[in-house]
């Protein structure tokens, strides 16, 4: 079935299929399948998985419209404003499903891992660093990824209490001044 909405059928498939079998599992046919198209078709939107993989992925966020918000007026509080960002895109069904996919996956695959890099890493914390005025941005850009993404990995993928089921504002308030001081202290 083509037709309009096709290439938006795909890219839900697609992230719900790399989300729950990770990126070595899922395969092209099995896209195609869960979003009712030959496979054919989703070659000739994305190409290789790989390409569908990073599209599904990249689909469910956009950096650029977050970092003013991450950054504000002033580096004051840009710690805490990360911290919540991060959080509320995970606790969010929608938006985690992606997220999970790429963490998953990036363990295993290089193709996961570079959207990882180019998403995490370049496409939001690195222009935040940038962006502030402080020596070592891509170095600390890299210390607050490592930072949140181990709590991704231990609150939402192994489940480990009790950061699994710790209030969002707790790990907020706890985690905000690290992060705080990675971007911002000289």
């Amino acid at each position: 079935m083509e037709g309009p909405g096709a290439r938006e059928r795909i890219l839900e498939a697609a992230r719900a299929e790399f989300a729950e079998r990770g990126y070595d599992k899922t395969s092209v046919r099995g896209i195609a399948k869960a979003a009712g198209v030959d496979p054919a078709l989703v070659h000739h939107y994305f190409g290789t998985k790989d390409e569908v993989f990073a599209a599904a992925v990249e689909l469910s966020f956009e950096p650029a419209l977050i970092i003013p918000a991450i950054l504000g007026e002033s580096p004051e509080g840009v710690g805490d404003r990360l911290a919540r960002y991060f959080l509320s895109v995970w606790e969010n069904p929608v938006t985690r499903a992606p997220l999970l996919a790429i963490i998953r996956s990036a363990l295993t695959h290089e193709a996961a891992a570079k959207v990882l890099r180019g998403f995490v890493l370049r496409r939001l914390l690195q222009r935040v660093a940038d962006d502030l005025d402080v020596p070592d941005p891509e170095l600390r850009a890299e210390l607050a990824a490592s930072h949140m993404i181990g709590i991704a990995i231990l609150r939402y993928v192994v489940q480990v209490e009790p950061l699994a089921s710790a209030r969002t504002e707790d790990i907020v308030a706890l985690v905000a001044p690290t992060l705080q001081r990675y971007l911002t202290e000289d």
